[in-house]
């Protein structure tokens, strides 16, 4: 009746297409705060049902965003690439979703993609640190130590206190054996922030290289002392016992790491190392074993880690 009296007085009927449209909009909008409210209450299940309903409606930028950051929460990384794919189709000239597919990228080991994805970003605005930064991320992960350099320098430059960037160029550094430009930076991060634990314990890697075994040590158990819950700490300290031959040192400490976390998979592939040069053999398969389990990856690196100078414990394990 509404209908009628209205279609009546303003002498046209009312447009069965418009009536459609207002419908699909008033779901689309609730289906949006649905799932926006589902977000915050902590229900991510039924926030990407709610957004990808909405997304049946209407192609919006602004909920493919939220589903997105969703899908990457989850580690559904696969399903946040297709989505952050479908903005770029939307949006071709933002910046900041080149840089997510950069990130996301990174946490598939797809450093090709990464490089391609920051490379973008940095066509479209050439002073973005955090462009320079990823490309520089991307070149670490394809093992090209110069240009990992040269792309961080960058980053640094257009943002000087850039701690990440900073810390990252000082490992490139060190790995080519430039101690004093990676001191350099590794003091200037500490210079900003003295409690940087990542900062510290690459400070103690530089201590090792420069063949100061005691420093290095003072610095592994600051971190680990302050923070108990830092696996790297653990991990630098063990290591290095185990390369002073301080095999009964490394277990013990390796034991008190897999204690506070059952599934620290390194520490039990680094334990199994120090228990096969120490004689124990059994002890040693049974800690390999237990690293593949949490972490098949381990697989790959045993000839690696064990250096060769054991390379029967490769044999061990049947690798």
């Amino acid at each position: 009746m509404p209908n009628f009296f209205k279609s009546f007085f303003s002498g046209k009927p009312e447009d069965p297409e418009s009536e459609k449209q207002k419908t699909a909009k008033k779901n689309f909008e609730i289906f949006k705060y649905d799932g926006l409210r589902a977000q915050r209450m902590g229900r991510p299940d039924y926030a990407i049902k709610c957004f990808t309903e909405a997304l049946a409606i209407e192609e919006d930028f602004e909920t493919l965003g939220y589903l997105s950051q969703l899908y990457i929460q989850l580690s559904e990384l696969d399903k946040a690439r297709e989505i952050l794919d479908r903005m770029v189709e939307l949006e071709p000239t933002l910046t900041g979703t080149y840089l997510t597919i950069a990130n996301v990228c990174y946490m598939q080991e797809n450093y090709q993609e990464m490089e391609a994805a920051a490379r973008k970003a940095i066509e479209l605005e050439e002073g973005n640190a955090m462009a320079h930064y990823l490309l520089g991320k991307a070149a670490q992960g394809m093992d090209n130590d110069l240009m990992t350099i040269g792309h961080l320098t960058k980053a640094i430059v257009l943002k000087d206190d850039f701690i990440e960037a900073r810390l990252l160029r000082a490992e490139a550094l060190l790995k080519m054996n430039q101690l004093k430009e990676s001191a350099e930076d590794i003091a200037a991060v500490l210079a900003q922030n003295p409690d940087d634990e990542a900062a510290i314990l690459l400070h103690g890697k530089l201590k090792e290289a420069e063949g100061n075994p005691e420093e290095a040590e003072a610095d592994y158990r600051n971190v680990a002392d302050v923070n108990p819950f830092n696996e790297q700490a653990y991990l630098y300290l063990g290591q290095l016992f185990i390369t002073q031959k301080k095999l009964p040192e490394a277990i013990a400490l390796f034991d008190e790491a897999i204690e506070l976390n059952p599934n620290f998979g390194a520490a039990y592939h680094e334990r199994g190392r120090a228990k096969l040069l120490n004689g124990d053999k059994e002890g040693s398969i049974e800690d390999m074993k237990k690293a593949l389990e949490i972490n098949p990856k381990e697989g790959e690196n045993v000839n690696g880690q064990f250096n060769n100078q054991e390379s029967a414990s490769t044999n061990v394990l049947g690798l």
